[in-house]
């Protein structure tokens, strides 16, 4: 569902229930139907434990640069294989619960887990996230929790004030293992996706290139 940001902020949800009191909607978990119906307003939201959380504004042009320039290094070396699909799109974990990543990655094989209403309905083949200031527990534990019990089998988080990317595979227990930091010119490499070839400093070359105000 559409949405401005990356942090979240729970709302009241009921005002989006049709042909219920609001009594009834706070004892009755919001469903991905119920949100795929809500009218376009301009935000972007996510479905957690049957609530919307209200993201917050915009991100900023460092987040938008170093997603755009991510998304371009995959597609560089891995569009032979992969789809790489950016924000926002609909991560659906369960009925009652929808994620919206900053970007994926699916393999062409695949590829009829992604809908048309813009759902992606199985774990995709990676899925990637870019901290900001207020996301960071968010994305860190949160969504890093969330992606786990989906199943999605590698998980990256990506500091562009670091210039860090955090590598987080799936292990047989259902949890993710920190496989590898990524900084500066270091190879990053993946066994799950052996297509990837690129480094932080390919990521922020163009980030750095603006100027700091």
């Amino acid at each position: 569902m559409h949405r401005n940001g990356d942090d979240a902020k729970p709302m009241d949800d009921s005002k989006f229930q049709t042909g219920e009191s609001a009594g009834e909607a706070r004892e009755n978990p919001m469903t991905y139907e119920d949100y795929a119906r809500m009218p376009d307003d301009g935000h972007r939201y996510e479905l957690v434990d049957g609530k919307l959380e209200l993201m917050s504004p915009s991100p900023n042009r460092t987040h938008q640069v170093v997603a755009f320039e991510l998304c371009s290094l995959l597609k560089t070396t891995c569009q032979q294989d992969y789809v790489i699909v950016m924000a926002p799109v609909d991560v659906l974990i369960s009925p009652h619960e929808v994620r919206q990543p900053d970007a994926v990655m699916i393999h062409r094989s695949r590829l009829s887990i992604y809908k048309m209403r813009g759902n992606i309905i199985e774990p995709p083949d990676l899925v990637l996230e870019i901290l900001s200031p207020d996301s960071l527990r968010r994305d860190k534990i949160a969504k890093r929790s969330s992606y786990a019990k989906f199943g999605v089998p590698e998980y990256w988080i990506v500091d562009p004030d670091s210039a860090t990317l955090e590598q987080f595979s799936l292990s047989d227990s259902g949890a993710y293992a920190l496989a590898e930091t990524y900084t500066g010119d270091e190879q990053i490499t993946s066994e799950r996706l052996p297509c990837v070839s690129f480094s932080m400093d390919d990521v922020m070359r163009l980030p750095r290139q603006f100027p700091s105000e």
